[in-house]
């Protein structure tokens, strides 16, 4: 693995000095999960962060009950973790494999001493915080006032801006449907409606576009798929 090319690559270091990669290449540590194993918990000591080199992760809250919010699936050259380890907090929700995956960690006390040093890597942590705040507006606004057939379709469609028109989920339904607030039942029933719709073909979690402009009309609740 070059890390220090990895990093160059990520949202967080790019356009980093070389000098500075180095170093950061230097503190930076391989980590390897199993499918379903716990990365951190919820209340922990938040001593580093997280970039997903291989695989997914979810980073989601749990009631008492068992029950399960999903708020962030990421996938390679993502960070996650780094809120609470730029403010100084404990991690405020849990994190695990989605996959078997290999992660980058960045110990807590390296990291800030570096961002003492180098104005540019703090203005890309910033970066990184301002879109984590969009992402948690749109989820709020999605579990709030969209249909889950306008969440699911909002999300394919994020989903094919990142990857193209054929991707895999890298979740099961009742992730997916634990990630936008329904029923796995709910989501089955909807992939089949935008299937016969033609929007859409899924088998397993592998999912193709068929038509983005109706797919888009869900989404923005032009196309109404019934009551379910």
């Amino acid at each position: 693995m070059d890390k220090k090319d990895f990093l160059a690559r990520t949202i967080l270091f790019k356009d980093l000095a070389p000098d500075y990669l180095e170093a950061l290449a230097k503190v930076t540590y391989v980590k390897r999960y199993r499918k379903g194993e716990f990365i951190f918990h919820e209340g922990e000591e938040a001593r580093g962060f997280y970039l997903v080199y291989e695989g997914q992760v979810k980073v989601f809250k749990q009631a008492a009950s068992g029950r399960e919010q999903i708020i962030h699936v990421l996938g390679p050259g993502e960070p996650f973790g780094e809120v609470a380890v730029f403010a100084g907090l404990d991690y405020p929700a849990n994190a695990s494999a989605l996959t078997d995956c290999v992660l980058l960690y960045l110990p807590r006390k390296e990291f800030v001493n570096l961002i003492r040093e180098e104005p540019a890597l703090a203005m890309n942590m910033l970066a990184v915080l301002s879109l984590r705040l969009r992402q948690f507006v749109s989820m709020v606004e999605a579990l709030s006032l969209k249909e889950v057939s306008e969440r699911l379709a909002s999300y394919l469609l994020y989903r094919r801006q990142k990857e193209g028109d054929e991707f895999d989920l890298g979740m099961n339904k009742g992730q997916l449907a634990s990630f936008l607030g329904t029923s796995p039942e709910t989501i089955s029933r909807l992939f089949g409606r935008l299937s016969k719709m033609g929007l859409v073909e899924s088998k397993g979690r592998q999912v193709k576009i068929l038509d983005h402009e109706g797919l888009s009309a869900v989404a923005a609740g032009l196309k109404p798929l019934g009551k379910l």
